[in-house]
């Protein structure tokens, strides 16, 4: 079989790493610099119907970041003075924080995408997530590795608050900072109105 170089490899088709035995399937969108399992750049063609080959490369755990640790997530609450969403992850060991403020957030390694992570393991356009009245939607864009949401492959979810997302080598937490109100609400003792029933708070008469 033919060895062919990354430059060589045209979309549509499966190739397997010579290095590293990784195999991928490349999409009209996407081109490829280095194998993502071992950053070879050697392939042969391979069958999209060959056994025994995991098409997710980072089984290998020095390929995923570490996540970001509670303690460090906790202070990362703490100093957030809006309410909303965002998305918090680490890159080459520092912690990034992304306000969500648009309907539709693109997360891919394009230069165009609203949370850019530059990296092999990641697809162009990797995933989409969007702002709606019930909720945050995370949406497979049709990536090559695919998106997982607490370990398990998705193609949409709706996502709750603490949710960790893995896109290629990256783990991204998705936080949502309440109102003030709310956030206070615990906060109200009995010293003028007596206990309020947990999670409810009182309504601010003008």
């Amino acid at each position: 079989m033919d060895s062919l170089t990354s430059d060589a490899i045209s979309a549509g088709r499966s190739f397997r790493c010579q290095g590293c035995g990784y195999v991928l399937v490349l999409a009209s969108s996407d081109a490829l610099v280095e194998c993502p399992g071992c950053e070879g750049r050697s392939f042969v063609r391979a069958s999209l119907f060959s056994s025994g080959e995991s098409t997710r490369h980072w089984s290998c755990s020095s390929h995923i970041d570490d996540p970001i640790d509670p303690a460090t997530l906790a202070e990362i609450r703490e100093q957030l003075e809006h309410p909303g969403e965002y998305l918090a992850f680490s890159e080459d060991g520092h912690e990034k924080v992304v306000a969500l403020t648009r309907e539709w957030t693109r997360i891919g390694r394009s230069l165009t995408g609203d949370v850019r992570l530059d990296d092999p393991t990641v697809s162009r356009r990797h995933a989409l997530l969007g702002r709606q009245p019930d909720g945050a939607r995370l949406l497979d864009d049709r990536s090559l590795n695919g998106v997982f949401v607490n370990g398990e492959r998705v193609e949409w979810t709706i996502l709750g608050d603490g949710d960790e997302i893995e896109i290629g080598r990256y783990r991204l937490n998705f936080i949502t900072l309440a109102p003030d109100a709310e956030r206070s609400a615990a906060r109200f003792s009995s010293r003028s109105r007596g206990r309020l029933p947990r999670g409810r708070v009182p309504l601010q008469r003008r």
